[in-house]
């Protein structure tokens, strides 16, 4: 009689990290920065089609890296939880906090007990009335959830991008301070990333409502010169 394969739980779940960060460290960075009059979200991603970078709710958008249909599938979700929710109670009981932890939740259920754990990162990022009430929630592959304050970095040296917005960073910067800024970091020393290369947006503190812009190719290339 043959023995089974046995493996021990630590070494499964490192393995099951291991393969997690490797894909998504394949995807290209992706950034949230606070700026005087809201928050800017911007990745690198030349596709007009995928979108990394969606609104979930009236004050809350969404960013995600790694695998396009898993990240999809929970950009959806999201948006599916916070129409219900806010319609069964009100549309101000819909935060970033609580949706950040629904999907860490989630994150966390499929990590453990699913065989091949989701390739993905994801932010949440909610303006709130001033610089001090706005959230950024990054969601990791596992489940753990991150509130970080100014800034966050997802995918592809993110840690090398963060240190370097880090060094000039404002909480005062004007859109167009805070994009330059943003986009010098993702590149680096090394490439020059132009419009064609980006997917921006916006949550504008000072519009009402929907406050979630896309910042199309023609105004990026204004603001960037």
């Amino acid at each position: 009689m043959s023995m089974p394969f046995y493996v021990s739980p630590e070494q499964f779940m490192k393995d099951k990290a291991d393969y997690a960060i490797k894909n998504i460290a394949r995807g290209r960075a992706l950034v949230a920065v606070v700026y005087g009059d809201g928050i800017l979200l911007a990745a690198e991603n030349p596709s007009t089609n995928l979108h990394k970078i969606s609104e979930i709710y009236d004050r809350i958008a969404f960013g995600g890296v790694g695998r396009y249909s898993e990240f999809d599938q929970l950009r959806q979700a999201g948006i599916q939880h916070a129409d219900v929710k806010g319609y069964q109670y009100s549309r101000e009981d819909v935060d970033a906090r609580s949706l950040a932890n629904l999907y860490g939740q989630f994150l966390n259920q499929v990590f453990t007990h699913e065989m091949k754990p989701y390739e993905v990162e994801i932010l949440v990022a909610e303006i709130g009335n001033t610089v001090d009430d706005d959230r950024l929630f990054h969601v990791l592959y596992d489940g753990n959830v991150a509130d970080e304050d100014d800034f966050s970095v997802v995918g592809k040296d993110a840690e090398a991008i963060a240190d370097r917005i880090q060094v000039g960073f404002r909480a005062d910067w004007s859109l167009v301070e805070a994009l330059k800024a943003t986009v010098a970091a993702v590149g680096g020393t090394d490439r020059e990333l132009k419009p064609g290369d980006l997917e921006v947006a916006v949550l504008e503190r000072s519009k009402s409502g929907r406050v979630f812009r896309r910042i199309e190719e023609a105004e990026l290339t204004t603001l960037l010169t």
